[in-house]
């Protein structure tokens, strides 16, 4: 490199975005993903000794991925070489190959070689690697969103350890918008600029685990706001809203918004509204809510507000948890919509709640009696001369499939705790247990 070449790469550092400034260049400089290089992690131990064999970092964007890698350059002794799989041909790999292998002679150093969104490599230019990869000419360093085991040669896959990244948790996310506003070297911390507490959780939650986004909106409202008649520039959360593109929402997941939110939601499913129901979940999924608890709210309604007046409710408020657990944003929000529209629609009873209320009461409150003899366990030796299991009348051999035989404890006889409501199909369970109850099931034919 020639003195032309470093003025040039040096005022390209210092131009380049926030996001690409604040890369952390050694480990220790590294926020989130401890669960692949904490210090104890093979990860951490391997770049920290210059031991690193082929890896793959497989993650979404803004995750650390590019980062790592530039972090291993820093680490390693060997040559560090990147390609970017977009704009690269295969000559651009081979010269890259003919570079690692003559350092190799000549030096015994091993070149690093990372290749950026290497998904993007067709099954030819991955498998001119191989050769390579095997004999240890170059050491493969990739960086992928898509899974790469689908899109990333099984070859490649086999001689490489797989990482995957996650999205940084919005504690992650805060803590670099805090470095990079006081940072005085490579973030903004020479431009006087102040972020209020708010804009700052706004910005870190709309970034859903993305840094690169957090930064670029962090630095976007650093540099186009406007100081202040004291000459500072004050990041608000009006700013944030502008830079992020997203509206900001009253919507505070600890505090009482969050809560009286969650609460309306409930209780216009409960009311039949579905109108106020999806509003409210609308409002709650803009903000951030978590699908599952969501999901959870929805399911709990579903038995405790529409119980057997539609049994179905559970079983859509159940499937629609799991899809959208599975699926994600934002498409869960059609399906926890379809659920929160159907359990609002449902016929309502509570008859659950109370029966289990009243039989909780009783259990908690009174003696506990014995279980009546016919209705003991009669599966172990001896339990017919204690008189266990003795009278039971199998409920099949009779009308209905029905005996009127004592189930309740003797202290219990005539005590009713399920009382079923005159709606939907419990209904029709209501009218079920009044023809079992009246008697007449005993002259009923099968």
């Amino acid at each position: 490199m020639d003195l032309f070449d470093f003025m040039q790469e040096n005022a390209a550092a210092k131009q380049a975005p926030l996001a690409s400034r604040m890369r952390p260049a050694t480990l220790d400089e590294v926020v989130g993903q401890s669960h692949i290089i904490g210090k104890d992690k093979l990860l951490y131990r391997a770049i920290a000794a210059d031991q690193l064999r082929s890896v793959i970092f497989y993650g979404p964007p803004g995750t650390g991925k590019t980062t790592l890698a530039k972090v291993i350059a820093n680490t390693t002794k060997g040559a560090f070489r990147q390609i970017n799989a977009t704009s690269a041909g295969k000559k651009d790999m081979e010269d890259a190959v003919a570079d690692a292998k003559r350092l190799l002679a000549t030096d015994g150093r091993r070149t690093v070689l990372f290749i950026d969104e290497i998904h993007r490599f067709n099954k030819g230019q991955q498998d001119y690697l191989l050769p390579y990869v095997e004999d240890g000419t170059v050491i493969l360093v990739g960086a992928t969103t898509e899974n790469p085991y689908f899109e990333v040669n099984g070859a490649l896959i086999s001689r490489s350890i797989i990482f995957e990244l996650q999205p940084l948790t919005k504690d992650d996310i805060i803590a670099l918008l805090k470095r990079a506003m006081t940072d005085t070297e490579k973030g903004m911390g020479l431009y006087n600029a102040e972020i209020t507490d708010e804009a700052l959780d706004f910005i870190a939650d709309v970034a859903n685990g993305d840094a690169r986004k957090a930064l670029n909106a962090l630095e976007l409202g650093v540099l186009t706001t406007t100081p202040d008649a004291d000459g500072v520039t004050r990041i608000t959360i009006e700013v944030a809203q502008e830079c992020i593109q997203k509206r900001a929402i009253r919507y505070d997941k600890t505090g009482d918004n969050h809560y009286d939110t969650i609460s309306a939601f409930i209780k216009s499913m409960r009311g039949s509204d579905p109108d106020a129901a999806i509003y409210y979940l609308a409002r709650m999924l803009y903000a951030g809510e978590e699908v599952t608890f969501v999901a959870r709210r929805i399911m709990i309604c579903a038995a405790e507000d529409v119980g057997n007046a539609d049994p179905q409710a559970l079983q859509v408020a159940v499937a629609a948890a799991l899809a959208a657990e599975r699926i994600g944003m934002p498409e869960s929000q059609i399906i926890l919509s379809q659920a929160a529209a159907y359990v609002a629609c449902a016929p309502k009873s509570n008859a659950a709640v109370e029966a289990i209320g009243k039989a909780m009461d009783a259990v908690k409150n009174e003696r506990t009696p014995a279980v009546p003899p016919h209705l003991q366990d009669a599966h172990y030796g001896g339990a017919g001369k204690l008189g266990r299991g003795i009278g039971y009348e199998y409920a099949h051999l009779y009308p209905n499939h029905f005996s009127r035989q004592q189930y309740l404890p003797d202290e219990y006889v005539g005590t009713t705790f399920y009382e079923p409501g005159d709606l939907g199909y419990e209904k029709k369970i209501k009218e079920w247990l009044a023809f079992l109850r009246s008697g007449e099931e005993n002259h009923a034919e099968n």
